[in-house]
């Protein structure tokens, strides 16, 4: 395969050339254990059925006193609720001219070299898509809604120039706000390098190390703090008063499936265009939910929402049981943030 048009181009085959790049950019939430594969959900929401959004049973767990067991005292049950999880289907696209990928087109292995830049590309929208839903996800109102979002935020900007930058205390003042004595399920940190700098200024990030094949122990450029693995991506969110927000996730915070596009890679040939271009087409559709949190399309224009319809607060809600009488425990949902001034 010599030639980038429509002619020698196999959209199946560029497809398993970027699913097989690594990524070399810093998307860290992405490639974290933040996110959750649900395979099991594609089927749902198939291209082929037109789905773009569902509601999946989450099942609580099961609690009550427990009963004397003395031979006279009758055994009684406890209901256990079902909750109902909604989400959405996030569809994007996007298109490039041949221009674009002109120098990789010089090489016998251009395919991998156009495949890189996609992949990383897709990447990145995949990241600014997780952090819309955080920025809508912490703008939820209403009752219980505005419970979570108040218990898990830990806002020190207030503070005085020192108190308003992280420090030994603020990781486990944080996630005991938020999950009380289930602070244990956090266990990733994700911040913009200024507030790492203050807590490696501080000492307080420790390097993960590895041993050489000579014996000798390394620092990898992996860090810990309070037990946590910290993940250092400038694409954290910094507001116009010089806030930053660190997020703190569990394991399995976002559930993820890639749903797939009927035809997720294409080519086209415009022989008329400028004296005749190809342009290379990219569709994906994917899930990233947010465990224990709706999405309730309450403001939703089209088929998919843009990325000011996922940061809009309308569009969020706790997960409730079936009758809408009984909302999730915002201690179960493993999401909190930080902001801070470093």
């Amino acid at each position: 395969m010599a030639n980038f048009n429509a002619k020698t181009f196999n959209g199946e085959v560029f497809g398993k050339y970027v699913n097989q790049i690594p990524n070399l950019k810093r998307n860290e939430l992405i490639h974290s254990g933040a996110l959750r594969p649900r395979p099991d959900l594609k089927d749902m929401f198939s291209e082929q059925s037109g789905g773009f959004y569902g509601t999946v049973p989450m099942f609580a767990t099961i609690g009550g006193d427990a009963l004397n067991y003395d031979g006279s005292t009758d055994i009684t049950a406890n209901e256990t609720s079902t909750f109902s999880q909604s989400m959405v289907v996030v569809g994007r696209a996007k298109a490039w001219v041949e221009n674009d990928f002109s120098a990789d087109l010089t090489g016998a292995d251009f395919m991998d070299n156009v495949a890189v830049q996609v992949a990383e590309y897709w990447d990145e929208v995949d990241q600014k898509t997780i952090l819309s839903i955080l920025k809508g996800v912490f703008s939820m109102t209403g009752e219980g809604n505005e419970e979570f979002v108040e218990n898990h935020t830990l806002d020190i900007t207030g503070e005085d120039s020192d108190s308003a930058k992280v420090d030994a205390t603020t990781l486990n003042t944080a996630i005991q706000k938020a999950c009380g004595d289930n602070k244990d399920k956090f266990s990733l940190v994700f911040m913009h390098s200024a507030v790492a700098t203050n807590l490696e200024n501080l000492n307080l990030i420790d390097r993960l190390k590895y041993t050489d094949e000579n014996g000798i122990q390394r620092d990898l450029t992996l860090g810990t703090w309070c037990g946590r693995t910290v993940f250092i991506d400038d694409s954290m969110p910094v507001d116009e008063n010089g806030g930053y927000t660190t997020y703190i996730l569990g394991n399995g915070a976002f559930e993820y499936v890639d749903v797939g596009a009927s035809v997720p890679y294409a080519m086209d040939r415009d022989e008329a265009k400028n004296g005749g271009r190809t342009t290379l087409y990219s569709r994906q559709r994917k899930i990233f939910a947010p465990y224990g949190i709706n999405f309730t399309k309450a403001a939703m224009g089209t088929l998919s929402p843009t990325s000011a319809e996922l940061e809009a607060a309308d569009n969020w809600a706790l997960v409730v049981n079936a009758d809408g009488s009984e909302a999730i425990d915002h201690k179960a949902i493993p999401i909190a943030r930080i902001i801070s001034r470093g």
